[in-house]
């Protein structure tokens, strides 16, 4: 599973930040031995405006992905902390630079320090206030951690898709049975239709007779009467 650009755009952006850190350190030890820390001042520079350039991409990358609902809410949120974190080491380093703050007592033991004994004396800054789920971390173990948080969310997204396609195809499957409903109730209503005109001929063709046969009485009737009258008359009377 390839892994997402913006977090591994933060993963470069924190190690550039952690090679800040170190490279301070140093302008710092050959500050105090009487060394001269210019070369290092101009790539403390250039580093810290590429740190600021890669939290404003980070910053418009997570704006863009958060709008078009590329990434889920919570993810869209765990990433803010994430930059808002970022943003405020990069303040750290930039004041630790200038020299607005001083270096600190490390939150854990000193990195990068010669000869395992702790020697060197000065706090690496990136290190303090460090969490409490990546302390006693190495690098490599918070990147570990963040992917697998990755992976599980991931894992969640793969089976929300998996519903939402099982939702849908549940809604074709209803959708072909309401056609096919239809389709009975459009037949019904045609033979429905058929078998009123038939019934309303049938009523037609029941009158048509009644009246028929009704006629046909009267003409007997009427027959009847006039042979009576034709009897009567040429009955001879004595």
């Amino acid at each position: 599973m390839s892994q997402d650009p913006w977090i591994q755009n933060y993963d470069a952006t924190c190690r550039l930040a952690q090679e800040i850190a170190e490279n301070i350190h140093e302008r710092n030890r050959q500050q105090r031995t009487g060394g001269n820390p210019a070369k290092i001042n101009m790539t403390l520079r250039a580093s810290l405006q590429k740190l600021k350039q890669n939290i404003t991409q980070l910053r418009e990358t997570l704006i863009r992905a958060s709008s078009q609902r590329r990434i889920i809410q919570s993810e869209a949120d765990r990433r803010q902390s994430l930059l808002d974190s970022l943003v405020t080491k990069e303040r750290q380093l930039l004041a630790t630079f200038k020299g607005d703050i001083t270096e600190s007592e490390p939150a854990r033991s000193t990195l990068m320090s010669s000869g395992g004994g702790g020697q060197g004396g000065a706090v690496n800054p990136w290190l303090v206030d460090e969490s409490e789920e990546t302390r006693g971390l190495s690098f490599g173990d918070i990147k570990t951690q963040q992917q697998q948080i990755i992976e599980v969310q991931d894992a969640g997204l793969d089976a929300l898709a998996a519903v939402i396609s099982r939702q849908k195809q549940m809604g074709q499957e209803i959708g072909n049975e309401l056609e096919t409903q239809n389709e009975i109730i459009d037949d019904l209503t045609n033979l429905v239709d058929k078998t009123d005109g038939r019934i309303r001929n049938e009523t037609r063709r029941v009158k048509l007779v009644e009246t028929k046969s009704a006629s046909c009485g009267m003409l007997v009737v009427i027959v009847l009467l006039l042979i009576a009258i034709v009897v009567v008359g040429v009955w001879p009377t004595s």
